[in-house]
């Protein structure tokens, strides 16, 4: 998809979660917003009941791609992220406000690749894919190598190549029409410190029945989901 001034979104699509209709990039009914997606998000359904009391009228079976791409329109990209249970890297062009929003989920399942050189911006899921653009220097990092060798991974945003970044989990970007970036990290592991504290006031024996409960409550979870 292209809108002939420059915005230019691909997608090869590995379908999974509804074959049929889930095609992308997907648009919104009035070409206002453009979504590529990797992923699957497990809430869908979920999400889409909430979107349909709302009022929105879905025009595929049970897309988890529409359900992004409406949950952006009605709630916005925060509120959006912070409801998604899933693996997922998206790339969405809101073609109102001239801007594009990258989003990665909360522990970097799904890769994202990003690379701002010569006035453009360019993303992928893959390094490979932004070098297919013979403009791009293929310049090493020394930063990223020396953490490389020392830790075996470079932490992000850093990649062995200088220039290209990945963008880190549990973060947005958001690229504005001036060429402005914004990132926004939305979660952490340990974001609520006041029941950390309380934890660590139980004797050792309710610790440990406190952890293994919860172990035990999200494999669950996980499981039937």
């Amino acid at each position: 998809w292209n809108d002939e001034e420059g915005v230019y979104l691909g997608h090869r699509r590995l379908s999974i979660v509804d074959i049929a209709d889930g095609h992308q990039p997907m648009l919104t009914e009035d070409g206002s917003l453009v979504l590529v997606f990797n992923g699957e998000i497990y809430n869908h359904r979920e999400l889409r009941q909430d979107l349909e009391s709302m009022g929105v009228i879905f025009r595929t079976d049970h897309s988890d791609t529409e359900v992004l791409i409406h949950g952006y329109k009605q709630w916005g990209l925060k509120a959006l992220v912070n409801r998604l249970d899933g693996m997922f890297a998206f790339g969405l062009w809101d073609n109102l406000k001239k801007t594009l929003v990258l989003a990665r989920d909360r522990i970097g399942i799904k890769p994202l690749y990003f690379c701002s050189h010569n006035g453009s911006f360019r993303f992928a899921s893959e390094i490979k894919s932004i070098l297919t653009d013979p403009s791009i220097p293929r310049e090493m990092d020394q930063n990223a190598l020396n953490h490389y060798l020392s830790f075996m991974v470079s932490p992000p945003p850093l990649t062995q190549f200088k220039g290209i970044y990945k963008l880190p989990a549990a973060h947005t970007l958001t690229v504005c029409d001036d060429g402005t970036l914004r990132a926004n990290r939305y979660w952490e592991l340990s974001s609520n410190n006041d029941e950390i504290l309380e934890i660590s006031k139980l004797p050792p024996e309710e610790q440990e029945f406190h952890f293994v409960r919860g172990v035990r409550s999200r494999l669950e979870s996980a499981v039937e989901k």
